[in-house]
């Protein structure tokens, strides 16, 4: 078992905690931006979830099952979001998802 399984390992699980973060600030705020990155999420997650299969798989494959895992992180990381931060949140907060709810106006 080679020490790049365990580097697929926490691509994968970056890549899903990424696409659940994403879900967590979209039913918060609601803002179009990260909806869209949700649903894309599953798609990337999936692909990061075959690209560990592939990793585990063997020694032929562990090379394009990381090159999977990396693409699908890479093309999370591009997907555009709106600016929902102002600068006073904690580092956890951020990490997290922990969006202001947007005020409602019922009463």
């Amino acid at each position: 078992m080679s020490y790049l399984i365990y580097i697929g390992f926490f691509g994968a699980a970056a890549t899903i905690f990424l696409w659940l973060r994403d879900a967590r600030i979209f039913f918060r705020t609601g803002l179009f931006g990260y909806r869209k990155a949700a649903y894309w999420g599953v798609l990337y997650g999936a692909l990061a979830t075959f690209g560990l299969l592939c990793t585990i798989a063997g020694d032929m494959f562990e090379l394009l099952g990381l090159g999977l895992i990396l693409a699908a992180l890479y093309l999370q990381g591009r997907m555009t979001r709106e600016k929902i931060w102002t600068g006073n949140e904690s580092a956890l907060d951020r990490t997290l998802g922990s969006a202001k709810r947007p005020v409602s106006n019922k009463k």
